[in-house]
């Protein structure tokens, strides 16, 4: 089963899941080793690699990964330059929230004819940069402006365009580091009008927003920025994502 189709029927029998985001320019040293003992430990539905402006190698991170938990790894890329043949699944983002035609289509056709060439899944996502309070990396790279936090009728309009034109999966991105999460009014408005899997991230700092993010309609919820100061706490999260949906699920 791919995990595209994997993550569909998780979302029909309403089984939530949780991506822990790894950067492989801030997952290194001691950090690395801490990450990977906690991964080991309480493993999560997908890890997702990448970053707005990562220098360190994607391939050896995911090499690491593969050989030490076992679970999908998912790239989530800023660039071309991230593809690696290695990760089992590529969010094919676009950039639809922004009007810089790199993001909406121009660094795809560098990396089309490899990523067709591979045996990595590749899942054509519609990627929507929501006001997180600051400014955020992906906003000054991509040379976007985000959605404002009180706009979720253009987040929405976003949204559908992005199924309508073929998309896979919509993501709700409010940066990495984000002062704020996206907001849960917004999140349960999207998701009410999309016929398509939902992922949100960004600004995710404690379990009671994970909960608040499920419940509003997410089916994926990506935190990254949490654990790099506190690898220990995958556990925490993987563990609360586990007792959710077995308070959920019928």
């Amino acid at each position: 089963m791919t995990i595209y189709k994997t993550i569909l029927l998780n979302r029909e029998t309403n089984r939530k899941m949780l991506a822990v985001l790894l950067d492989p320019d801030q997952c290194r040293g001691s950090i690395l080793a801490s990450t990977v003992a906690a991964l080991k430990s309480d493993i999560p539905d997908f890890i997702f690699v990448g970053g707005s402006h990562t220098v360190s190698s994607v391939d050896s991170l995911i090499e690491l990964l593969k050989d030490e938990v076992k679970t999908n790894i998912v790239l989530f890329p800023g660039n071309v330059s991230q593809f690696s043949v290695k990760a089992d699944a590529l969010l094919y983002l676009s950039l639809l929230s922004g009007r810089n035609a790199e993001f909406l289509i121009g660094q795809h056709l560098n990396s089309a004819i490899a990523i067709k060439k591979s045996n990595v899944q590749v899942i054509p996502t519609g990627y929507l940069l929501i006001d997180g309070g600051k400014p955020s990396s992906v906003e000054y790279i991509s040379n976007t402006r985000p959605i404002p936090r009180d706009k979720k009728e253009i987040a929405l309009s976003t949204a559908v365009a992005g199924e309508l034109l073929g998309m896979r999966m919509i993501y709700l991105e409010a940066g990495s580091g984000a002062e704020v999460a996206v907001p849960t009014e917004m999140i349960k408005y999207v998701s009410r009008g999309l016929s398509l899997p939902l992922i949100v991230g960004g600004g995710i700092k404690t379990t009671e927003q994970l909960t608040d993010a499920f419940d509003a309609g997410a089916d994926i919820v990506v935190v990254g920025n949490a654990f790099e100061s506190q690898p220990g706490r995958i556990s925490e999260f993987v563990q609360h994502t586990r007792s959710y949906n077995v308070g959920k699920v019928i």
